[in-house]
């Protein structure tokens, strides 16, 4: 994070710098095959970008700069120098949504100075999806420390430009005063220059359509201990998002909204997907492309599925007879965890989860537990807390959890994306890899790299997330039409815990009251593959090994958490989604329509063509169905699916 160097993470590493440095803007850096060009230069002495792809507009002139406690380096800079070099790298990932990765790219880094003759350097990174730029401030005169006070950055898309983005929650509001928790519904196809719901911007990533044109994905990747994490303030009504900084008001007040760094400054990277298709959001792997490793793992951390009580059972599951049954459906469908909620502490009690831990591990089933993440920043009054925001009681609560044998925590309600809650983030992680512990957060912030950056990071809610279909019918009316919406927006950036797959009709525990689920079990069965998180927790209940067709639970004890590759199939927001991913020798499609109208949907499958796989497809009573299917030598193949219904395909 502190200076420019080639990414050496990867296990095969090619950097090829080429001799030429000019002399003038505009400069220009394009992806290696030619389609998507950024041009550079300096308006009026102000730095500025834009992004084309096959000559046409994705962005307008954006304005670039940082506006720092040593100087303003947004307006009155003199062009410097620029150098490109051409990036070539390979890595393998262990829990994401692809496990091989080859990246190639061009480099382009165009140093300005100010009337101190400070320099800011803007640094592009180019490949054939994506578009990625970072700073890095450098003092004439030494100076070992900088406050990034502003960020000059934006993003100005076209003026036809649509969005679908999700609105910043105010501080300390919502339950509890729990808020801003990445927990807001998304807008759908609203033009630019509407207001957001709460008046201060919105969230990464921003998905935006560009007329028919294609798409773009904003977002940023690399944010630690060393910056807050960003968002996209209000636009003006020509479209441009200004990139903004955490509310002062987040935990609680607590802390700065501006980042403290040492010198030489370097920020995090802004990255900008763009597709004439969806193909390239879908597929993108900008968040891990430019982040290194932070440290070693202590073990082998292990990914798989987990059973929850709390998710339909709420709070009075958490019993220790209760646990029991969840262990036990765990076991019965080969999970590797149980996730034990908020109250453990206090309704089971620490020499109970002792026992608990001991009885699932006879199962082979391991233990996740559940803690706040603070005790003052918010009013949310679940247990136990006051452990994780503080080293001494952290380490030495971890060093008791790795003795009983417990292999994850899921830390909750953050609250905030100010520095201090990025180095939270960051001291969690890092003394959990001590004592052996996986994490898992939410009521938290995207994740920015993270899966890469952190060997025992899982996965994040930063979602509108299952919970709410058991909180309102209202939620659970919107459940079909989001599985088209996050498989394009939240989900392509990082590993997201929505925390999918609900098979009783009513969503309670004695299934005569509670909310009422309207989508198929196909479609509820597909969202184990469209959903993707390394540890994926399930809406299951025991009942649900008596009531299910065994051919259900089969999919069930065998479906992957973590993928070899991802593929767009098709789909939009609104209408329906169709991802392919693949483990191993075995392809798994999965579909849902997110309308209240049946569909037929032919769709192009070269991964399956010319062979029999397995089809779970909607019956006309809403249960899932199966059969063996043909699909063509040319890869087309037709689905019928019900209205806010669902299908898997799965080759064997």
């Amino acid at each position: 994070m502190k200076y420019f160097k080639p990414l050496c993470i990867a296990s095969v590493l090619l950097t090829l710098t080429t001799s030429q440095v000019w002399s003038q803007l505009p400069a220009v850096v394009s992806s290696p095959d030619e389609h998507i060009k950024v041009h550079i230069q300096l308006e009026d002495q102000k730095p500025v970008y834009a992004v084309k792809l096959d000559g046409v507009d994705f962005l307008e002139d954006s304005p670039l700069g940082l506006k720092t406690s040593i100087g303003d380096f947004s307006e009155g800079l003199s062009f410097a120098a620029q150098s490109s070099t051409a990036i070539a790298e390979t890595y393998d990932l262990k829990k994401a949504k692809v496990s091989h990765v080859e990246y190639q790219a061009k480099e382009l880094i165009v140093k300005f100075v100010n009337a101190n003759q400070d320099t800011l350097a803007v640094q592009f990174r180019v490949s054939n999806r994506d578009v990625a730029f970072a700073y890095k401030l450098t003092a004439k005169e030494r100076n070992t420390k900088v406050k990034i006070l502003e960020e000059a950055t934006g993003f100005n898309l076209p003026d036809d430009a649509t969005s679908f983005i999700t609105p910043q929650a105010l501080p300390m509001t919502g339950w509890e005063q729990t808020k801003p928790s990445y927990e807001e519904e998304y807008t759908f196809d609203e033009a630019l220059g509407t207001e957001s719901q709460y008046g201060v911007g919105y969230t990464f990533p921003g998905l935006f359509k560009n007329e028919e044109k294609g798409w773009i994905l904003i977002s940023e990747t690399n944010v630690d201990g060393s910056y807050p994490g960003s968002r996209l303030g209000e636009s003006d009504k020509y479209g441009l998002f200004p990139l903004a900084f955490p509310q002062e008001g987040e935990n609680n007040g607590l802390g700065d909204a501006f980042a403290a760094m040492a010198m030489p400054a370097q920020t995090p990277w802004r990255t900008i997907t763009v597709g004439k298709t969806l193909k390239p959001i879908v597929e993108t792997t900008a968040s891990f492309d430019l982040v290194e490793q932070r440290y070693a793992p202590s073990q082998e951390y292990q990914m798989g599925r987990a059973t929850w009580s709390w998710i339909v059972w709420q709070d009075n599951s958490i019993n220790y007879e209760d646990q029991i049954e969840y262990i036990d459906l765990a076991a019965a469908l080969n999970f590797e965890y149980v996730l034990i909620d908020n109250w453990w502490d206090a309704r089971i009690g620490r020499d109970k989860i002792e026992e608990l831990v001991k009885y699932a591990n006879s199962k082979d089933v391991d233990v996740v537990l559940w803690y706040n993440s603070n005790g003052f920043w918010s009013n949310a009054p679940q247990t136990p807390q006051d452990f994780m925001n503080t080293a001494y009681k952290r380490q030495k609560e971890m060093a008791w959890l790795k003795e009983i044998g417990v292999k994850g925590l899921k830390v909750d309600f953050f609250g905030g994306d100010k520095q201090m809650t990025m180095q939270l983030y960051e001291d969690i992680l890092n003394d959990a890899n001590t004592y052996g512990l996986a994490i898992t957060f939410h009521g938290c912030t995207i994740p920015r790299g993270w899966e890469k950056m952190y060997p025992n990071y899982v996965t994040s809610e930063a979602v509108r997330a299952s919970e709410n279909l058991i909180f309102t019918q209202y939620a659970l009316d919107k459940h079909a039409y989001y599985s088209t919406i996050l498989p394009f927006t939240r989900n392509p950036i990082g590993a997201m815990d929505f925390a999918p797959v609900f098979l009783n009709k009513r969503l309670s525990r004695d299934q005569k009251g509670g909310t009422v689920r309207k989508t198929t079990d196909a479609f509820e069965l597909a969202t184990a593959v469209l959903y993707f998180s390394p540890i994926q927790h399930f809406g299951l209940t025991p009942n649900n090994l008596e009531e299910q067709p065994e051919f259900v639970l089969d999919f069930l004890r065998e479906v992957p958490t973590v993928w070899d590759e991802t593929v767009y199939v098709g789909g939009e927001p609104g209408d329906y989604a169709a991802i392919a991913r693949r483990k191993g020798d075995t392809w798994y499609l999965a579909v849902t329509n997110g309308e209240q109208a049946k569909k037929t949907l032919e769709l192009d499958l070269p991964m399956f063509k010319g062979i029999e796989a397995t089809l779970i497809y909607d019956a006309k009573d809403k249960t899932a169905a199966q059969k063996t299917v043909k699909v063509k030598k040319n890869g087309k193949l037709k689905i019928d699916v019900l209205a806010e219904g669902g299908a898997l395909l799965i080759s064997k």
